[in-house]
Parts: structure tokens; C-alpha cells; sequence
């Protein structure tokens, strides 16, 4: 018993949950390809897509430009 002092816990909830999902099948990737990437671009649509939906389903009520 002497390894659960190097046993680290951590809470990702449902969010960090759908987030690896949405990694694991290349949503991102996928969405990107279709729109069309420009470098000028600071995010990318895919990621954008990706952020909507965390923000819509964490019951967070603050609007996205809110976060930095």
C-alpha cells in the first residue's frame, strides 16, 4: 500500500470528457478541412466549433468572448 502516496486524482467532470471525444474522432481536423483554414487565423474554426459546444453544454452563462 505504500504507492497511493504517488496516486494523483484529478476531476475532469463531463467536460474533459466530451473534450477527448470530440479529439479522439479529429472533429476538429475534420471541420477545419471542410471551412478551410487561413494562417491569419489566431483560432481555427474547428477549434471555435469545439469551444461552442463545451461552452453550450457546461451550463457556463458566460457568453465565450468572455474568456480569454
Amino acid at each position: 500500500m505504500s504507492n497511493l502516496e504517488e496516486i494523483e486524482i484529478k476531476n475532469i467532470d463531463h467536460l474533459g470528457i466530451v473534450a477527448g471525444i470530440i479529439d479522439s474522432i479529429g472533429s476538429v481536423e475534420i471541420i477545419n478541412k471542410l471551412v478551410g483554414e487561413d494562417f491569419s487565423e489566431k483560432i481555427s474554426s474547428g477549434h471555435v466549433v469545439k469551444a461552442m459546444i463545451l461552452n453550450g453544454i457546461g451550463f457556463v452563462s458566460a457568453p465565450l468572448y468572455m474568456f480569454s
